[in-house]
């Protein structure tokens, strides 16, 4: 089971907005040194805190930590010390051979924990705070303020100028060059037309201003618009989940946060490339280990091969 000072860790992660997989183990079969209810908690560099098993064991689940936190999808990963290609064997069921395993097996729940996303409410105004608390309701993490005050973030979901003629072209200008996903404006079309064209961005980036925004329902109160402005927030994000912003769109930044994947030169099992791995560095370059088996079996190769020479 997961100890005091796991869950206390788990908290402060989730007060600091720092996704996160709390892996749990649910079965294990013998001979292995781990427990069912033996738990832990792997961070987004590949981090792991806790014991779900040794060194091998580690490597799979960090690497399928890794790719439950980009889906977002809840895994039951089965390790297996069969040989053979990793698969799936049912829906949300994975099945990683694993070579250096003692020979027992293991199922361990990965459970990807995400913050909420976050929008900005720039404005204080009946419709911003409307759009807050609504906002708040469907579970986003609303963060409102002056409209010269607020700070987007490329990870933002949305910016949503509701300051009725206060400050909107500043807080449009930094939320576009920060590559937010989805930048809106409340506005008549007349006067929205007027802030957009005295922009200093270019116009790909002026051009994807919701402007008047929200979607065409016929909202009139400031809770109906705000309904109708997250009604096309949500829209442009199964659209386009990426969002939009300078160069790629913020893809950059969010391919950055996933550490890329390398392979044991040694038994060809898939690693996680982060410090968290086991590694050498060779002639400039980093090679990546399941375990440290494999590095001293390399490194014997290596020596071998010079002596060769």
């Amino acid at each position: 089971m997961i100890t005091s000072d796991l869950a206390e860790r788990a908290e402060r992660l989730r007060a600091e907005r720092e996704p996160f997989v709390h892996a749990t183990v649910v079965r294990a079969v013998s001979p292995t040194s781990v427990r069912p209810g033996d738990a832990a908690l792997v961070l987004g560099d590949g981090t792991i805190e806790g014991f779900v098993g040794g060194a091998c064991a580690q490597t799979s689940v960090r690497l399928h930590a890794i790719r439950a936190l980009e889906t977002g999808a809840a895994v039951l990963l089965r390790l297996d010390p069969g040989a053979g290609p990793d698969d799936e064997v049912e829906a949300g069921v994975v099945v990683a051979h694993n070579p250096c395993l003692s020979g027992g097996s293991l199922d361990i729940f990965l459970d990807p924990q995400l913050p909420a996303l976050r929008i900005v409410v720039a404005g204080d105004t009946p419709i911003a705070r409307a759009l807050e608390a609504i906002a708040r309701a469907a579970g986003y993490n609303a963060v409102r303020g002056d409209a010269a005050a607020v700070e987007p973030r490329a990870t933002d979901a949305a910016l949503i100028v509701a300051s009725h003629g206060n400050d909107e072209e500043a807080a449009l200008t930094a939320a576009l060059r920060a590559g937010v996903g989805y930048v809106a404006l409340v506005a008549s079309p007349a006067r929205g037309a007027a802030v957009l064209a005295s922009l200093d961005v270019p116009d790909d980036l002026r051009g994807a201003v919701h402007s008047p925004a929200g979607l065409a329902i016929g909202a009139r109160a400031p809770a109906e618009i705000a309904i109708a402005i997250l009604g096309e927030l949500v829209a442009a994000r199964v659209a386009n989940p990426l969002g939009h912003g300078a160069d790629d769109g913020g893809a950059s930044a969010a391919a950055a946060a996933a550490p890329s994947i390398a392979i044991d030169p040694i038994c060809g099992m898939e690693v996680v490339a982060s410090d968290a791995s086991i590694h050498l560095d060779v002639d400039g370059e980093r090679v990546y280990f399941c375990r440290e088996g494999c590095r001293a079996t390399y490194l014997e190769q290596r020596a071998a091969d010079a002596s060769a020479r």
